[in-house]
């Protein structure tokens, strides 16, 4: 809570968090809000499988309306392991869940009726409520160019992982666009959130070789390892040094900021400085923040 607060004084624009195996987002989401004022609180992303799209809607009208219409609202299909593992669910045909989820979601938020979905059905409306905004930014999770191409057409944003400045450039912004023109759009206004690990520090070892070991999981994963590919590297020989230098921001303050503004120049509107276990990512917060400014 204290370094949301102090993020905000930093004038970053936003927080993020992550839903995986500790506490659950939406309402650290809710603690944050109590503590800023101005910063957007988005979820980096919340598994579909985890909530039925009502409650879904209901905790991010309700964490709206608390943080003054501050939220965004990030999905993501997770992978199979954590949704038949953790929520007992199953990931079918994740491009036509997700989509049928946004729709039932942005219905919910203008007081319509939920359209039926082939696998999420509800006819729930809220009663005596009316959240603050109809409209609440939902963003969704993209590795793969369907997954991109729906969010440029469904979505408000898309939030990306281990996805480098030139995957961004040569895979992300055109297949977003694609999505964009389908739904009848252009591509300004559309939110690419692209997380970046950074460690601003004098020896950039050790944040390497930890950033190093927490990919090996993701190297493992169906999803990661064919982005992984699609970005010409080879899954099976894990976080290369080519790999970590393009995707971190680990040195100097001068080497950090040229590696965020790396992002941006690919078309990440909205680069994501994350914390590397076993840094100081305050010290990378407040170092970013002047060399960004």
């Amino acid at each position: 809570m204290r370094r949301a607060q102090r993020a905000e004084e930093l004038s970053y624009e936003s927080v993020y968090v992550t839903h995986i195996a500790a506490r659950d987002s939406i309402t650290l989401l809710t603690a944050y809000a109590a503590r800023t004022e101005r910063v957007r609180l988005g979820t980096g992303v919340i598994p579909i499988y985890s909530r039925a799209p009502a409650n879904m809607a209901q905790s991010f009208a309700t964490l709206d309306e608390f943080s003054g219409g501050r939220t965004v609202a990030g999905l993501g299909v997770s992978h199979k392991p954590v949704v038949e593992g953790w929520y007992g669910q199953s990931i079918d045909k994740p491009l036509a869940e997700i989509r049928q989820y946004v729709e039932i979601m942005r219905a919910i938020f203008r007081g319509e009726d939920p359209p039926l979905g082939e696998k999420f059905r509800t006819g729930f409306r809220f009663m005596g409520y009316e959240p603050l905004r109809s409209d609440i930014p939902i963003y969704l999770a993209g590795l793969s160019p369907g997954m991109l191409r729906l969010a440029g057409e469904i979505a408000d944003g898309v939030i990306l992982w281990l996805c480098n400045p030139n995957y961004i450039r040569d895979v992300v912004v055109p297949t977003v666009a694609e999505g964009r023109a389908k739904a009848g759009r252009e591509l300004d206004g559309f939110d690419i959130v692209a997380a970046v690990p950074s460690a601003v520090g004098d020896d950039p070892a050790p944040a390497v070789e930890q950033l190093r070991s927490e990919l090996v999981t993701y190297f493992h994963l169906p999803y990661y390892r064919a982005m992984i590919e699609r970005s010409g590297f080879d899954p099976d020989e894990g976080a290369t040094d080519e790999f970590i230098r393009l995707l971190a921001a680990v040195g100097s303050p001068d080497e950090a900021t040229a590696s965020v503004l790396r992002y941006r120049d690919c078309g990440a509107t909205s680069p994501c400085v994350g914390g590397i276990s076993g840094t100081d990512f305050d010290v990378t917060l407040e170092a970013l923040a002047k060399s960004l400014d």
